[in-house]
């Protein structure tokens, strides 16, 4: 009997920010959503929890390229934190394994240890993360049982503030950098207080420079696919839309092709330094360069045509 034929698949370009369902790891909803477009190479930028839903970029093709970027920025969230209870994973998906019986603590308690946590502040990471110790996932050896030293990392909190409050549930607005844990910070604030809690609900809005607006859901995604690729593709965003926050700048035919060999060119009236979107006469992205604060550009990560 002969093995069964492979899907076909296309060298697509592009980006989709799927609205991940919860229930869901972040690679699964990547191979689901890579079979539905149907794309010989795809990659998420950034991990979300089985039971958090909200924006998780798809990168396509070559915009794959742009991903590591995509790693660095930062991203808004809202949580619901559940006071009085923790957990071994610091959600709602784990085993309660400490519990307060502290009386009900009132706003006016909560919102000067919210903002408290504004700024830049040192964070230990959870053992349930993805994060490696002498080669060997944290989340692996917390499921062992084993707990191993874990150096706090310095991040940024941008915004903590509180949207919504019943006790013992809280629901927070968190603007943070890149490597922040949302469930640590829910158990940080927790201490801060005297109490435990954990995450029982989060949703990531937004992946800088993305907008919350621009997530399509995967069920939305399947309708689009049964009616065929074309109207699939309406959803995708080109490479260059994650690097709205650099400069553009245009350069000749000559010189993109240059670029495109992989040589530097002279561009002028640039004599500044720093990451820069490229563009050829006709508008096409040509791919990502740095000036070198000489009047040239070098290439960084270039784009097929």
């Amino acid at each position: 009997m002969s093995a069964a034929a492979k899907p076909s698949t296309r060298p697509l370009a592009g980006i989709v920010l799927v609205d991940k369902p919860p229930g869901f790891t972040s690679n699964r909803i990547l191979q689901k959503t890579k079979r539905l477009f149907q794309a010989r190479k795809a990659g998420h930028t950034g991990t979300l929890d089985p039971m958090a839903t909200g924006m998780l970029p798809i990168c396509f093709g070559a915009a794959t390229k742009v991903s590591g970027m995509m790693l660095e920025s930062s991203k808004r969230y809202r949580v619901t934190a559940a006071f009085g209870i923790a957990t071994d994973t610091g959600d709602a998906t784990g085993t309660a394994i400490e519990r307060s019986e502290q009386p009900p603590l009132a706003i006016a308690d909560i919102e000067p240890a919210v903002q408290k946590m504004v700024g830049r502040i040192r964070q230990v990471p959870p053992m349930y993360s993805a994060l490696k110790h002498e080669g060997t996932r944290l989340y692996e050896l917390a499921r062992q049982g084993k707990e191993v030293e874990r150096p706090a990392r310095e991040i940024e909190i941008y915004e903590f503030s509180i949207e919504a409050f019943d006790w013992p549930h809280l629901t927070l607005a968190v603007h943070c950098s890149k490597g922040t844990y949302v469930r640590t910070l829910v158990s940080d604030l927790a201490q801060q207080l005297g109490t435990v809690a954990h995450v029982a609900v989060l949703r990531r809005l937004t992946v800088a420079p993305f907008a919350e607006s621009q997530m399509v859901s995967f069920g939305v995604l399947e309708e689009a696919a049964a009616e065929g690729l074309d109207s699939l593709d309406r959803w995708l965003l080109n490479a260059d839309a994650a690097l709205v926050d650099k400069p553009a700048i245009s350069v000749s035919e000559a010189d993109s092709e240059a670029l495109r060999q992989g040589r530097r060119v002279s561009v002028l009236g640039a004599d500044s330094e720093g990451s820069v979107r490229i563009y050829d006469p006709d508008g096409r992205f040509v791919g990502i360069g740095h000036l070198d604060g000489s009047g040239a550009v070098k290439p960084a990560r270039i784009f097929p045509l």
